[in-house]
C-alpha cells in the first residue's frame, strides 16, 4: 500500500507548514513560535489533549480511542545557528543565523500530518501520545522533557521516532535493531606551563609544544588502547594558544569529542585519557588538567520494536523500501527515550544525487528538506500507529 490516499490530498497543507517552520527557525529551547503552532494544529484537529511547555517548550498531544496499548510518536522541532546560503529559496529562513539545516521542520511537519489523519479516522484502538520536542540539537530536549515527567504523566509502552538521511533514496526507511549511533561526549584540556621569550624559550615550559604531543598521542587511544573488534573515535576538534609570534603562552587549551557504541569502551577511553594528558604533563614539566562532560548516550533500537517499524514499511511502500542502518557515529537524544522504554529509531530517505532533492549533507547551509517525502514521512507515523493499536 503506498502513501495513504488522505494524507496525499493535504500534501500542499504539508508543504506549507513546512516551509513556514522553515521561515521562522528556532534554537534550542527558544522554539516558543514553533511549539505554539503544533499546539495550535493539534487543537484544530480535535486532539483530545494538548499539554506545552514541557521539557521547556515541548508540546505533547493524545489521542485516545477505545482500549489497547499507548504508544509514543517522536519528531524533534529546534534549529541549528547556521546562516542560510540560498538566497533564492523561497521560503528561506527570516532569522540571520538560524536555519533548519537538520529538517527537523520536516520532521514537525511529518508528524502533524499523521497526527491530522489519526484524528480524522480513528482508525485505532488505543492511545497515541504524539511528542514535540525541544532541543535535540546539543541541549538533550528528551532528557528535559523525561525529567519533567513526560512518562509519568504520558505512559506508552514504547516509543519511536525517524531522522531525514540525505544520500539515502526518497521515501525509503532504514532501521535496524541494536546500536545505530553512537554516544557523544565532550573534553576540554587545559595545558598550564610557564611564558617566555620566543628567542629564549628555555626560560618557560612551552605548553605548545605539550599540547601539540598531547594532540598526538590521543590518537593511540584509538589505534592502540582499543580493540580492533570495537569502534571508538577521539577527535580534537580546538587547540588555542597564544597571541603573538614571539611570545610562548602561559597556557594552551584543547576540546574534542568521544564517540562510542560501548559503555566499557567509553569508560576505557576517559582512563587513558587522563593517563595519558598526566603523563604527557610531568614529561614536559607542564601542569594537564582534563574536564570530561558526558553528552547524549547510544542510540539502541530494541529487536521487538525495530522488527515493527520494518514490517510497516515493507506492507506500506514495500519490501525494497526497508534498508538496513549500520551504525554511525552521529549521536541522537533520542536515545534518553530508549533508556527509558522500548524502541526504534529509523532514517527516511531525503533523496540522492542532487542537492535539489535534499542530497546536501545535514548541517550544511545548503540544505533543505525534500518536501516530496512529508507524505511518506506521516503515512509512516500512521500505519505504525494502526499497526500498534489495532481496531478491536
Amino acid at each position: 500500500m503506498p502513501v495513504l490516499n488522505r494524507i496525499a490530498d493535504f500534501h500542499d497543507d504539508l508543504v506549507d507548514w513546512r516551509h513556514d517552520i522553515h521561515r521562522h527557525p528556532e534554537l534550542a529551547f527558544e522554539e516558543h513560535r514553533t511549539a505554539a503552532l503544533v499546539a495550535e494544529k493539534l487543537r484544530g484537529f480535535g486532539f483530545d489533549e494538548v499539554v506545552e511547555d514541557i521539557g521547556g517548550t515541548g508540546v505533547v498531544g493524545v489521542l485516545r480511542q477505545g482500549d489497547g496499548p499507548a504508544i509514543g510518536l517522536r519528531a524533534d522541532m529546534d534549529a541549528l545557528p547556521i546562516m542560510e546560503a540560498v538566497e533564492d529559496r523561497p521560503h528561506r529562513s527570516v532569522h540571520q543565523g538560524i536555519m533548519h539545516a537538520c529538517g527537523h521542520d520536516g520532521h514537525t511537519t511529518m508528524l502533524l500530518g499523521a497526527a491530522r489523519y489519526l484524528a480524522e479516522t480513528r482508525r485505532f484502538s488505543g492511545t497515541l501520545v504524539f511528542i514535540f520536542q525541544p532541543a535535540e540539537e546539543g541541549r538533550a530536549g528528551a532528557r528535559a522533557m523525561i525529567e519533567d515527567g513526560l512518562f509519568d504523566r504520558f505512559p506508552v509502552s514504547a516509543v519511536w521516532g525517524v531522522h531525514n538521511m540525505p544520500g539515502l533514496p526518497a521515501g525509503s526507511v532504514a532501521v535496524s535493531p541494536g546500536p545505530v549511533m553512537a554516544a557523544a561526549d565532550r573534553f576540554t584540556i587545559t595545558v598550564q606551563g610557564k611564558g617566555a621569550h620566543a628567542a629564549a624559550p628555555h626560560l618557560g615550559r612551552d605548553p605548545v609544544v605539550a599540547g601539540a604531543a598531547l594532540v598526538q598521542a590521543l590518537q593511540t587511544l584509538v589505534s592502540r588502547q582499543c580493540p580492533p573488534h570495537e569502534t571508538l573515535v577521539v577527535s580534537v576538534t580546538e587547540f588555542h594558544a597564544g597571541d603573538t609570534f614571539n611570545v610562548l603562552p602561559d597556557a594552551a587549551r584543547l576540546g574534542g569529542t568521544v564517540r562510542y557504541f560501548d559503555k566499557q569502551i567509553g569508560e576505557q577511553a576517559i582512563a587513558s585519557m587522563k593517563r595519558v594528558a598526566e603523563g604527557i604533563g610531568a614529561a614536559h614539566g607542564v601542569e594537564v588538567s582534563v574536564d570530561y562532560q558526558y553528552g547524549y548516550p547510544p542510540t539502541v533500537n530494541t529487536a521487538e520494536e525495530t522488527e515493527a517499524a520494518r514490517a510497516v514499511v515493507a506492507e506500506t511502500f514495500g519490501a525494497d523500501r526497508v534498508l538496513d542502518q549500520a551504525p554511525v557515529m552521529f549521536a541522537e537524544d533520542f536515545s534518553f527515550f530508549l533508556q527509558e522504554k522500548p524502541g526504534a529509531y529509523g532514517f527516511i530517505g531525503n533523496g540522492e544525487g542532487s542537492a535539489d532533492l535534499g542530497c546536501v549533507g545535514l548541517h550544511n547551509p545548503r540544505y533543505d528538506f525534500n518536501d516530496e517525502i512529508l507524505t511518506t514521512g506521516a503515512t509512516f507515523f500512521a500505519r505504525l500507529a494502526e499497526a500498534q493499536c489495532p481496531q478491536r
